[in-house]
Order: C-alpha cells, then structure tokens, then sequence
C-alpha cells in the first residue's frame, strides 16, 4: 500500500512538471513569435533603406537631400526626400536614377503605422511626386532619421525655396545645402504588431518597442559640393510642399 501511495505522488509530480514545461514552451513561443516577423520586417526594411541611400545623389539642384522631422499623433514620423542610383530600369524612358519619399502612415482600419516607400524613376518636374509607393514593414512605432556633416549630427536637413522666397539668412549651416555625410536610421516596431493594436486609452498594458538603428555612409555624397566629380545641374523648378503621399498613384 505504501509503494501505491509513492508511486501515485510520484506520477502527479512528473505530470505537474511535464503540464508546467510544456505551459511554458507555450507561453515562450507566443513571446517569441511576434518578435521574430518583426526582426524580419526590420532586417528587410533596413536593407532596402541603407542600399537606396548608399547610393543618394542629388534630388534637383532647388534641394538635394530633404530630411525632415515630423510627428502623427506621439509617434516619431520623420520624412526623407533623396534620388538614388540604386535603381535597374524596367521601361523605356528610365536610367539608374530614381526619386525616393520615405515616410509614415496611420492605416485607419488596423491604426497600425506603415513604413512606405516612393519611387518614381523618371525625371519628373516636381521631384517630390508622382511614381508608385510600396510598403516596406508595418507595426511601426518611430521612424526617425538623423544627418551628420562630418563634424555635428542634425534633425533635419535641407529646406525648400519657393520661385519668390530669397534665401535663407543662416544659409552657412551645413545642414540647408548639399547632402550628408551620413544617415543614421532608427526604426521602432511595436512588439505586438501581428495583434491586436494597444489603443490609446491602454498604455500600461503595451511592451516598450524594439528599436533598431544603423548609420549609412552616402558614397555619393562628394558629388553635391559645388565642383566636385560627377556634379550636375538639374533643370527641375521651384518647388514648394513636402509630405508623404503628395501625388502618387
């Protein structure tokens, strides 16, 4: 009777470990899960921002390099404007150049924040629309870009003239001409992207964002300086406006 009883206890406390591993494994997958298709998204959309800007030339000769700081809602959404040579013409009509928009948007059914990116790879006489925009990674929580001149880091970079507005007194700032040195990009993703979106009124209840940032190195950044290799003039016009989403299609 007392080897029964031993052997009883025994069995209940194997199957109370073995129903507790198992209800962990659980739980550790369901951590696990959502951050893996975020470290994907993440990897994929870092690589194709860091290849476009590897090979940033100048945009027009009106405002080579746009960089500038904005925010949807308490989410970090800056906004970049750059062409790039990291391009393969698919038409008649286009070479290796494209003009590139990165950008945030709120998607109103999921209120999830998509990373989008524009192209257009012709030379187009507003240099800030037309193309087609595809998405790189959504389940955003901060898009933020940041420009080093060789010396200092800055939050934006470049500023738009309209055909009548005389420049800018403080037009000896690095950062309102040419284009950086550098980029650093910093992306955060909402760990429960693949779930339902935390809304605003259950702050408490969401996980701080995994953050991701890299710097790229403009090769072409030599080219925008008045004289340098490769420097040409553009014949697109004044321009005015700057945002996401300004005529695509």
């Amino acid at each position: 009777m007392i080897e029964l009883v031993i052997s009883v206890a025994l069995a209940s406390i194997i199957l109370v470990s073995a129903y507790l591993c198992l209800n962990s494994a659980i739980a550790s997958r369901k951590l696990i899960e959502p951050r893996v298709d975020v470290l994907q998204s993440a990897r994929v959309a870092m690589a194709i921002l860091t290849a476009d800007l590897r090979s940033a030339c100048p945009l027009s000769k009106d405002f080579q390099f746009l960089g500038m700081t904005r925010k949807l809602e308490e989410v970090e959404a800056d906004n970049l404007d750059f062409a790039t040579r990291n391009y393969a013409p698919h038409r008649p009509g286009e070479g290796d150049y494209c003009q590139i928009s990165i950008f945030l948007e709120k998607d109103p059914r999921s209120d999830q924040y998509i990373l989008w990116r524009r192209r257009n790879p012709t030379i187009a006489p507003d240099p800030l629309s037309g193309g087609v925009r595809e998405e790189l990674a959504r389940g955003l929580r901060g898009l933020q870009f940041e420009y080093y001149d060789g010396f200092d880091w800055y939050d934006s970079w470049g500023e738009i003239q309209s055909g009548g507005k005389p420049k800018s007194s403080l037009r000896d700032q690095s950062n309102l001409y040419g284009m950086p040195e550098a980029v650093r990009i910093t992306l955060a993703f909402d760990t429960q992207s693949g779930s339902k979106a935390a809304t605003p009124a259950e702050p408490a209840k969401r996980e701080p964002p995994l953050v991701f940032r890299t710097v790229v190195r403009l090769n072409l950044a030599a080219s925008s300086l008045p004289g340098g290799p490769g420097n040409e003039e553009s014949s697109a016009p004044n321009i005015i406006g700057s945002g996401p989403g300004r005529g695509m299609n």
